[in-house]
């Protein structure tokens, strides 16, 4: 049986070392760094990540791309299966390693990462594993980025409205509300917002909510009450907005 320490993983003597564990709805995985680089991805459920600078979601259609020695934590949001890659970080071109990104997965590359799971750690380079795991590699730089991520603000203020809205996230204030609540005027809280995040309140919050319906569609739980609760007027109103942000319908990003 494969180790399930991700310190290990770190000194293989191959370009990938593929993990495969097991958390529990709510485990937490502190914050921590690698010094290989890291592709996360959840057969089933869905896998919090936070960095200084983003928070992700990872269902089983993504996976998360963290570079070598970039700190980040993970949360468990249900009962995950996790596949992790850990990868030298001289295997990818700088242009695609060095920032965390949100990567497709397609049918062809979950198939590789199952595999890759139960390969040895010191596999035949010139053999079959060693064409699998340089197939592996090649999708991975292939796969489209996703833009499903949101990003995390530095000023307190916005801390204070983000914190708010991610913990309820059908919370329909507006900036003039939030500026009463933080002591900042809307037009301050607006202008915060783009040009510490790079979008709007209102977008920030929208990509905050269909976060929000991951792990709770994962669950099978009903869209109409998971739109209802994330303060949409009508079900259509969400799919719609759901479709725009990630490419699909509800129904089927997590068919049952």
């Amino acid at each position: 049986m494969k180790s399930t320490d991700s310190a290990y993983y770190q000194n293989v003597p191959r370009p990938i070392g593929a993990m495969s564990k097991a958390y529990a709805s709510a485990s937490v995985v502190p914050m921590h760094r690698h010094v290989r680089g890291q592709l996360i991805y959840a057969v089933s459920g869905v896998m919090e990540v936070i960095s200084s600078d983003y928070l992700w979601l990872v269902p089983p259609q993504r996976a998360v791309w963290m570079p070598p020695g970039v700190e980040h934590r993970m949360r468990a949001r249900g009962d995950v299966s996790l596949r992790t890659l850990y990868i030298h970080p001289d295997v990818f071109p700088e242009d695609f390693s060095s920032f965390p990104r949100t990567v497709q997965v397609s049918g062809l590359l979950r198939e590789l990462i199952l595999c890759a799971a139960d390969i040895p750690v010191d596999y035949d380079v010139d053999g079959r594993d060693g064409r699998l795991m340089a197939l592996l590699l090649e999708e991975i730089q292939w796969s489209p980025e996703q833009p499903l991520r949101l990003p995390s603000p530095r000023d307190q203020r916005l801390t204070r409205i983000c914190e708010a809205i991610l913990a309820n996230p059908g919370d329909d204030h507006g900036l003039e509300g939030w500026g009463k609540i933080v002591g900042a005027s809307s037009r301050t809280l607006a202008r915060l917002f783009q040009a510490e995040l790079g979008v709007s309140f209102r977008c920030w919050r929208q990509q905050a909510r269909i976060l929000a319906a991951l792990p709770r569609l994962a669950a099978g739980e009903p869209v109409t009450a998971i739109a209802a609760d994330l303060g949409y007027e009508t079900p259509g109103a969400f799919a719609s907005m759901f479709r725009r942000l990630t490419g699909a319908k509800p129904s089927q990003y997590f068919p049952h």
